[in-house]
């Protein structure tokens, strides 16, 4: 594998012009440069290999299928130049990834993997660790979608996890439509709203809030956010491979990264209050007063209990609106 550190120097602007990863390679992986300029890496495809469909969108990256000498290719460029050195070492990274896979389709499969990994750093995403109300909050996260899993199935679980990509709801299913909160066990019975539209009610829609304990416990009790995060990596790496593109485009916009070191909480998580959010539930509804926006309260668990429901109603409610 070329290593030097413009993979793409010597190669002409004017038509696409390629230079082979490396010579002794098991897949065709070529370094490219597009008409405009735009450095890229292309895989060629066998005739063989299925498409992956529909691949991700990015807002700093061009990700797409292509007719190169008469050969299918997915083809990844670089739209801001300013990224062009970590682009480099993203490319290495799916090269290694996708040089692992025996089968063609296995190694596409592996760099539209990889490149979702890498994708929000490219966004200018962020390096830091979550905080501890973060990492409690995407646990909350996790713990539900787990359990839509379970119910659904891994594709239509994370289609219908919707809050990283910033909806109002942390999942939509059809007209049912879910909020998870996750708070310490032994704190004030009260959670947190973050917006005003969070508990807001969408028409035709039924809305419920769910409320889960997750507390630090000492080793060995418990599992770490990176346990909990690679428990679910593996079951979708086994998946279809649209479902493991929404998996690592879901994550990447947590602001989760595998890079980061967790080890030192570990996490255990209690079992769920339920409730339905419904006319008289405690919060606040609009229309907020002209110029008023982030509004952010707390809402006390005591007032939500008459609005409780019984562990199977949602999930009956939601296997039956997708059977």
């Amino acid at each position: 594998m070329m290593m030097s550190k413009d993979p793409w120097a010597g190669l002409a602007i004017g038509g696409i012009d390629a230079r082979r990863v490396s010579p002794d390679g098991r897949h065709d992986f070529f370094w490219i440069l597009a008409a405009n300029g735009e450095p890229g890496l292309l895989l060629r495809l066998r005739d063989e290999t299925a498409e992956v469909q529909p691949l991700p969108k990015m807002r700093n990256l061009d990700l797409a299928y292509r007719e190169i000498a008469d050969r299918r290719s997915l083809i990844l460029l670089l739209k801001d130049s300013e990224q062009r050195e970590l682009f480099a070492e993203l490319c290495r990274d799916i090269v290694r990834a996708g040089e692992a896979a025996t089968e063609n389709g296995d190694a596409l499969n592996r760099s539209i993997r990889r490149t979702m990994r890498w994708h929000h750093l490219l966004r200018g995403g962020r390096s830091d660790q979550l905080s501890l109300e973060e990492q409690r909050g995407l646990l909350g996260e996790l713990n539900f979608l787990e359990r839509l899993i379970g119910l659904l199935g891994h594709r239509a679980a994370i289609e219908a996890w919707r809050g990283p990509s910033g909806s109002s709801k942390d999942f939509e299913l059809g007209d049912c439509l879910v909020e998870v909160k996750a708070r310490r066990g032994a704190a004030r019975p009260y959670v947190q709203i973050s917006s005003e539209d969070q508990l807001l009610d969408v028409e035709n829609c039924r809305l419920f809030l769910i409320v889960t304990p997750i507390d630090a416990v000492v080793k060995p009790a418990g599992k770490t956010l990176t346990d909990y995060v690679s428990d679910l990596d593996r079951q979708f790496s086994m998946e279809d491979a649209e479902a493991c593109m929404l998996w690592e485009q879901a994550l990447a916009e947590t602001g989760f990264d595998f890079a980061h070191d967790y080890s030192g909480r570990r996490w255990m998580i209690g079992r769920s209050l339920e409730f339905e959010v419904m006319d008289g539930f405690p919060r606040i509804t609009g229309p907020l007063p002209n110029g008023v926006s982030g509004v952010r309260y707390s809402i006390g668990l005591d007032a939500c209990a008459p609005f409780a429901i019984a562990d199977n109603i949602l999930d009956q409610l939601i296997a039956d609106g997708n059977s």
